[in-house]
């Protein structure tokens, strides 16, 4: 019954199944970390064990000068030589850590304590990478031993590990769930991911292939995990890239370290509220990628009156969009780009500081590059609509690029949306085309070059809409009058109906005694 991971998320729905399984027993908040655990077990773990079968191949060739071992001992001392799995980016993981062992103790009463102990072993052995970020909370988890044994039994039966897999795994499931969980308690907003279809256009608009790259609200990592995505198509070379993240929620931030350590991924991630506690005050970054809370209230504007941050003025204590904005370009260097993800709000808003700081960044700053109208219904736990801000330090020009992208996407379920390969690269290329001065020409209804003067006629609005006009409708090769002939006896045919069905319901309202 083992599935292959074949790029999809069609294991996702297994593992939902999986977790639903323990409704009555633990609440979604809790039991997702449970089963998000077991993941990130079971993957290094298949990972670690296609290395040991590897290992153990070349140590019993003869042909093979550098692996071979005649003797068994030199063969076991191969085998669990910690040197040869971290030397391929690989954890070592320790024989009662392994998930092979934990399934053949699935059904044992200790099963939460077998399970911590791995997770112990594994901090152990991997301390630099992986030291208190593992949950061990399995003992002492509301759960009886058999349910936990089943879910065990559930993931290990999925191979998560492929050596060609590059998919952000504990993203797109941690993604997954959160849109799960929403659904199921009701939820219409709070704490989300960033579509992976969103990622690819922010990281194939900025293009992240030399220097730092910095998130002030990285979440569980997919910034940093598309980012490296991005740098190996691109034939980059990962040493070229750095990582710089912090998050404010504590299991997030474990899961973002456990996103990054299975693919072998450093950087320097950091607990904290970027609000009041900026842990990367002197850091200036090439490339800043971010998805921040939308609208975030009460996040203490008081507590950081005269921040060197705020350049363009003190955000309202009921709307941090602007405060995210304003963090994010005092952390870009001298030429550095950025792209995040905000509410459509935050381009339209008229609150008086929340305008000022944007004329400010328009008029004396400069630095907003292209703004883009997203598509409705791109994210799994709310309905907002989104746009990408981009903001560009060092620009030699006054003008502004729209990009809306609205209608654009395809539905894959009945509430969700993504955007197409076809769609990334049409936004990307338009973006990349205005950015070199070569081969962009405005689109009625799609994108439109804008000067400061024109926008600051608009009260310094920054909807998309508002400068690209109306898409032209196609030309059926149909004349007017023919179309207006065709309309006209449609709309007499309906008209003539109406009379009718107005005579039916006036007799069966006298035979009911409703007459006039």
């Amino acid at each position: 019954m083992d599935q292959t991971n074949d790029g999809t998320l069609d294991f996702a729905a297994k593992l939902w199944s999986t977790c639903d399984r323990l409704r009555n027993n633990m609440e979604s908040a809790e039991y997702k970390h449970i089963v998000l655990g077991l993941i990130f077990l079971k993957y290094i773990s298949d990972s670690f064990e296609y290395r040991y079968k590897e290992l153990g191949e070349m140590i019993k060739d003869p042909k093979n000068d550098d692996y071979y071992c005649e003797s068994e001992e030199d063969r076991i001392e191969t085998l669990e030589n910690k040197d040869e799995y971290t030397s391929q980016n690989i954890f070592y993981v320790p024989e009662e850590a392994r998930f092979s062992y934990i399934l053949k103790n699935a059904t044992q009463s200790d099963i939460g304590k077998i399970i911590d102990n791995a997770m112990e072993l594994i901090e152990k052995e991997n301390p630099k990478q992986l030291k208190g970020v593992l949950n061990k909370v399995y003992t002492r988890a509301p759960l009886d031993s058999h349910t936990l044994g089943e879910i065990v039994k559930t993931i290990g039966s999925i191979q998560l590990y492929n050596e060609n897999d590059e998919m952000d795994i504990l993203g797109r499931v941690y993604e997954y769930f959160l849109g799960k969980f929403a659904q199921q308690e009701g939820k219409g907003g709070g704490e989300f991911f960033t579509p992976d279809s969103v990622v690819r256009l922010l990281v194939e608009m900025i293009e992240p292939l030399n220097g730092r790259v910095y998130d002030g609200c990285c979440g569980s990592g997919g910034m940093f995990v598309q980012s490296m995505k991005f740098l190996q198509a691109h034939k980059g070379q990962r040493k070229n890239i750095s990582i710089y993240g912090q998050e404010s929620n504590p299991t997030t931030l474990k899961l973002c370290k456990m996103n990054l350590a299975i693919r072998g991924l450093s950087g320097d991630i950091r607990y904290g509220n970027t609000y009041i506690d900026d842990q990367f005050k002197d850091l200036r970054a090439q490339y800043v990628l971010a998805n921040p809370p939308f609208n975030d209230k009460l996040w203490g504007a008081d507590r950081t009156k005269g921040d060197a941050r705020w350049l363009y003025g003190l955000a309202p204590e009921n709307d941090a969009n602007y405060t995210w904005l304003q963090n994010f370009l005092y952390h870009l260097d001298s030429e550095g780009t950025a792209g995040v993800v905000l509410a459509n709000g935050s381009m339209t808003t008229s609150q008086s500081a929340n305008l000022e700081i944007r004329k400010g960044m328009i008029e004396s700053g400069n630095v907003v590059d292209c703004m883009v109208a997203l598509p409705p219904q791109l994210f799994f736990t709310t309905g907002i609509p989104a746009c990408l801000w981009f903001m560009r330090k060092g620009r030699n020009t006054d003008k502004v690029l729209f990009i809306d992208a609205r209608k654009m996407g395809t539905m894959i379920d009945r509430v969700l949306r993504k955007l197409t390969d076809e769609d990334i690269k049409k936004i990307a290329d338009t973006y990349h085309n205005w950015r070199k001065g070569k081969g962009y020409e405005d689109v009625q209804g799609f994108c439109a070059e804008v000067d400061r003067e024109t926008i600051a006629e608009n009260d310094y609005v920054l909807a998309p809409g508002r400068y690209v006009g109306i898409e032209e409708a196609e030309d059926d090769g149909v004349p007017f009058e023919e179309k207006m002939t065709e309309l006209a006896e449609k709309l007499y045919a309906q008209m003539k109906e109406s009379v009718k069905l107005d005579e039916v319901i006036k007799k069966n309202l006298e035979e009911l005694g409703y007459g006039e």
